[in-house]
């Protein structure tokens, strides 16, 4: 039997453009709202894992969607977890479910100041050339010590990292549980590499309809590399 011990905190990479992390992020949040476990955020750039040969790293740019509003999570985490946690989930609902352009910066210092945070952590993260290594530092980590490919990415003290789960919408109450207890089953199963169910037509009209506000707001064509 896999060890189903609860952990009292675990990590939790995302970057605030994919739809599919900021679904996971809401079960997470939810399962920690029962369970009471301590969420540990970190980093990841799409941006980056899927920069096409030749262009430009983001830290090279001087703005980009989603490595500059990282910057800002990371400043912000300087300060708190606790500060860059309530910034990804306003700033990921407002792209995926309000459609509201949180990459930009008038958007997101209306976001901060909703949040009661500082309103200068925009202009202080990008006057602070360390907050793109406090980004890059947890990209590499997810890539070289947890061979990520993506997000989202879960990892559970005594269990391996786990991508996923990807599930939509967010399962809530008992079925939040239920979803957390098969992960954490899987995370320390050994052996025991991916889960996948096919997506018919009709689950791809379904998460077109979720996603569509991510989709009417967004400014970039998706690019994805394979995974391992």
């Amino acid at each position: 039997m896999a060890n189903t011990t609860q952990p009292t905190e675990v990590e939790f990479f995302f970057d605030i453009m994919c739809p599919y992390a900021y679904q996971t992020s809401v079960w997470l949040r939810e399962v920690q709202s029962q369970l009471g476990f301590t969420i540990k955020w970190r980093f990841f750039s799409l941006e980056e894992q899927n920069r096409e040969e030749g262009k430009v790293h983001p830290w090279e740019r001087e703005y980009a969607y989603g490595w500059t509003p990282l910057r800002v999570a990371a400043w912000l985490r300087r300060q708190s977890n606790d500060w860059c946690g309530a910034y990804y989930e306003r700033a990921g609902r407002a792209l995926h479910v309000e459609g509201r352009r949180s990459f930009d910066k008038e958007i997101a210092l209306e976001l901060l100041a909703e949040l009661n945070l500082p309103t200068d952590a925009w202009d202080a993260a990008v006057a602070d050339p360390t907050t793109h290594d406090d980004v890059r530092n947890d990209h590499m980590y997810a890539i070289n010590d947890l061979a990520g490919f993506g997000v989202p990415i879960i990892t559970i003290p005594d269990g391996r990292a786990v991508f996923g789960p990807v599930v939509l919408p967010a399962p809530t109450g008992e079925e939040a549980r239920e979803l957390w207890n098969i992960t954490l089953a899987y995370s320390r199963f050994p052996g025991l590499y991916e889960l996948k169910t096919p997506k018919t037509d009709e689950d791809m009209a379904k998460i077109g309809t979720i996603f569509n506000p991510y989709l009417t707001a967004r400014e970039w064509r998706t690019i994805q590399n394979p995974a391992r």
